[in-house]
């Protein structure tokens, strides 16, 4: 808790900064905000916090924001961008929320009513109060679903709309997103990293909270479904999808099965997904792919990313979907021209929160006058498509186009006049954000959110997202997407009841089953443990090459054997070509290319943690956020080779430690620490056919010693120096050595034993077969005889165990059943 003096400063910052804002040329509405002991209470917070530095205050935020995860990627961009969450939230009185909340609920209903009629009885085109070119005209219009009912009876479930404050204060909507809202997540990260950073700012304004909207509709999505404990997915078209992140977060707060396509197979008319202990039923969905793409049969048959036979499940009302395909036909531009006749015909009111103003060119008197008004309208395509009079843009202000452009508009609009919309230029008001060290008012717009409850009533997130433009021009169109964001806190004198979506401290339901685990999910963490565990051991060759205590300079040109050997063991990884020579400088060489060069070039150890990363990616839901951004780091860059080597070893170690620590001993952890077990028993095999068999020098058995990170086990172990015998023993063969061969297998053997099996008969799988036969070669091994025939047959035999574990656990192709004894859950 602050001190009084610490408090007093506060506030002193507090008036100064609202003071100094307020003669930065702040909107009328934003300067009747600053008087306001809510937007005073919320600076000394942020002045407790900044001091005399508000740059230290977003830096904080971002901090937070970093540490839950919170990210975003640009369409053609591998690397994703840290989430830009401003310090400075938006204030809403609980009163004027409460209008808005009405609005959104007005509008929601609406929505659904109009597409009831759109894919049912189509009276209000029969009747001439739509035009049928406005529905037909949009791509996400999907005839085949017309005369379908929506399993559940209802289009939507969860939408958002984009509103516009006025500077006189009024509220517009800008746009109606429905086909796959984004954002919720970011308005829930936002809070979170706001809230970590304004601690005290929740309870001294009474902060309406977010928990009970995503509670509400998680209730409401299970009870569209027939079973009364559903299983609820969220399709994600995958990692590359901008907002791949967010839906990650969404996923694991909600409890809600994060997968793609390929993870879902339907037959016989109902939805199931593809996990290790076979087919499990899925009773709903929340999507976030294109409605196009959902089934190939359906609707765009070169869709690689659907799944087969999904409509006809959604056409039997066995799968839920949220929300309902076709229902993007409402978000054009032009259908907002024909929405405030059509609330007032169907709901006998105006609308609360009107449209901005709309005009279709594909009616005469409405095209003439977009033409005669062209510099004071905002100019768009009516259905989103790219046209000829806008090549470069979805949305133009007339009055920025340049002559020729302005004569190449007005030619195609009069070619098709049915493409293009004017709307009326909305000016924003402004909110304060930090630019530099001190608070300066930028244009924004708020998405706000709804969902349907449990009984189908539309609830409205308390807040939302405000999304801040860069530049001060208040013009919506010069704000584009805009470039920072806020969070928004509704406010009133009420004090707020604490709810989470965590059960009740004194709940009896206890429950150890981890759940359900789609095979790609268990693909990825095989294939992530056996990315890290081949970094590691290439890194560990690296290093025992450079920090060799052979001086390599002061043999012949080749250099001694055992350097030799380290080098074929890079080469055959694939790491980097042979070097010309094996001197020192030679060396570096090689060892720089080994552990950076690019993936088109090498399988260098960059090469590797890239692939490791992108599978990572994959499977964002089910990793912490330290483990992302062990993974997600950037390649070291210090000066010494040994110094990056040393970096990135460490890095390994952390990740390692995080996975034996922190994982639970779920089938997630146990298939991540097969492919480590496989990897290493591989590593080990190969570094003692190269250095441990018959005739090797003490310079290869100590190398194989620091291969195996057995270095101080043998020396407290052995007084008498190094021998061949006891060092292959130690490192292959004995089962106490947790780096030695014997451990790996024993690993092996246990983690396949306790996996899910498909049949009930009691006997073996494949893949345990393998693994009983790969052991007892290695459990009656004798370090004696032990040679490089048998360490081919162990590698060959970690091969077939590896294949087995992929033919029964993972994904194969379009392939919905691998066996017949699944049984359908």
């Amino acid at each position: 808790m602050a001190t009084q003096p610490a408090l007093f400063d506060a506030a002193i910052h507090a008036r100064r900064w609202a003071e100094r804002y307020c003669a930065g040329g702040a909107s009328a509405d934003v300067l009747h905000d600053a008087a306001d002991p809510a937007w005073l209470a919320m600076l000394e917070e942020l002045s407790a916090v900044a001091g005399d530095d508000l740059g230290h205050a977003r830096e904080r935020v971002q901090r937070h924001a970093a540490d839950i995860g919170t990210g975003f990627r640009i369409i053609g961009e591998e690397a994703e961008r840290p989430w830009p969450v401003s310090p400075v939230p938006l204030l809403i009185e609980a009163d004027d929320w409460a209008t808005i909340e009405r609005g959104v609920v007005q509008r929601a209903g609406l929505l659904e009513t109009i597409l009831a009629d759109l894919y049912g009885p189509a009276t209000l085109v029969a009747r001439g109060h739509l035009p049928a070119t406005v529905v037909t005209g949009s791509p996400y219009y999907l005839r085949p679903l017309v005369g379908l009912e929506p399993p559940g009876g209802r289009h939507l479930h969860f939408v958002a709309f984009d509103l516009g404050r006025g500077p006189g204060g009024e509220w517009r909507v800008l746009a109606d997103h429905l086909r796959a809202p984004v954002g919720a997540g970011y308005a829930l990260e936002n809070r979170l990293a706001v809230s970590r950073t304004l601690g005290g700012l929740q309870n001294r304004l009474n902060v309406r909270r977010h928990a009970p909207f995503f509670a509400a509709f998680r209730a409401g999505l299970a009870a569209s479904c027939h079973r009364a404990d559903p299983r609820i997915g969220l399709l994600t078209p995958g990692r590359w999808n901008p907002s791949y992140a967010e839906q990650a977060h969404l996923a694991r707060y909600l409890g809600f099965l994060l997968v793609e396509g390929d993870d879902l197979a339907a037959l016989e008319d109902r939805l199931y997904v593809r996990t290790i202990g076979g087919l499990k039923r899925i009773d709903a969905l929340w999507r976030r792919l294109d409605p196009r793409l959902l089934d190939p049969l359906a609707f765009d048959s070169q869709s690689r990313i659907g799944v087969p036979g999904l409509i006809d499940s959604y056409a039997q009302g066995n799968v839920v979907l949220a929300n309902a395909p076709g229902v993007g036909a409402l978000e054009s531009r032009a259908f907002g021209a024909f929405l405030p006749q059509l609330a007032t015909r169907l709901t006998g009111a105006d609308l609360i929160l009107p449209n901005i103003a709309t005009w279709w060119c594909g009616q005469p008197a409405e095209a003439e006058h977009v033409a005669a008004e062209l510099d004071t309208m905002l100019l768009s395509s009516a259905f989103g498509a790219r046209t000829l009079g806008l090549p470069q843009a979805a949305q133009v202000a007339g009055a920025d186009l340049s002559r020729a452009e302005r004569a190449a508009l007005l030619a195609d609009m009069t070619r098709r006049p049915q493409d293009y919309v004017g709307q009326e230029v909305v000016r924003l008001s402004t909110m304060p954000v930090v630019i530099g060290d001190a608070l300066e008012p930028r244009p924004f717009t708020l998405r706000v959110f709804a969902a349907r409850d449990a009984n189908g009533d539309w609830q409205v997130l308390p807040g939302g997202f405000a999304r801040i433009g860069e530049h001060p021009d208040p013009r919506a169109a010069v704000l584009g997407e805009g470039t920072w964001s806020a969070d928004v806190c509704v406010h009133g004198p009420d004090p707020v009841a604490p709810v989470s979506l965590l059960p009740a401290t004194d709940s009896v339901h206890v429950r150890r089953n981890p759940g359900t685990l789609p095979s790609r999910v268990a693909d990825n963490f095989f294939w992530l443990g056996r990315y890290l565990e081949r970094g590691e051991a290439l890194l560990a060759v690296i290093r025992v090459m450079l920090g060799n205590s052979i001086d390599a300079d002061a043999g012949a040109a080749l250099g001694t054997p055992t350097v030799g050997r380290l080098v074929g063991e890079i080469v055959n990884a694939g790491a980097a070509p042979h070097p010309e020579t094996l001197r020192r400088a030679d060396l570096t060489q090689m060892a720089r290319t080994a552990m950076e060069a690019p993936a088109e070039d090498h399988q260098s150890v960059a090469a590797i943690n890239a692939h490791a990363r992108r599978i990572a990616a994959g499977s964002r839901d089910r990793l912490s956020a330290d483990m992302f951004r062990l993974l997600d780091a950037p390649f070291p860059t210090h000066r010494g080779m040994l110094d990056r080597a040393g970096s990135l070893q460490r890095r390994y170690a952390a990740i390692a430690g995080l996975s034996a620590e922190h994982m639970g001993r779920t089938a997630v952890w146990r298939f991540h620490d097969l492919g480590r077990r496989i990897e290493r028993a591989m590593a080990i095999a190969r570094a003692a056919r190269a250095f441990g068999m018959a005739g090797a020098s003490l310079d290869d058995l100590s190398t194989l010693l620091d291969l195996g990170n057995s270095q101080i086990s043998y020396r407290q172990r052995y007084l008498t120096g190094i021998a061949r015998v006891p060092v292959v023993d130690l490192t292959l063969l004995d089962p106490g050595n947790p780096r030695a061969l014997a451990f790996q297998v024993e690993a092996i053997r246990d983690h396949l034993a306790h996996l899910p099996v498909l049949d009930d008969d009691g006997m073996a799988e494949p893949q345990q077969v393998e693994a009983t036969a790969l052991h007892a070669l290695v459990s009656t091994a004798q370090a004696t005889t032990l040679d490089i025939t048998t360490l081919y047959e162990v590698e060959r035999r970690l091969g077939r165990v590896s294949d087995a574990i992929a033919r029964r656990y993972f994904l194969q192709g379009a392939e919905p059943l691998r066996a017949g004894g699944l049984t359908l859950a």
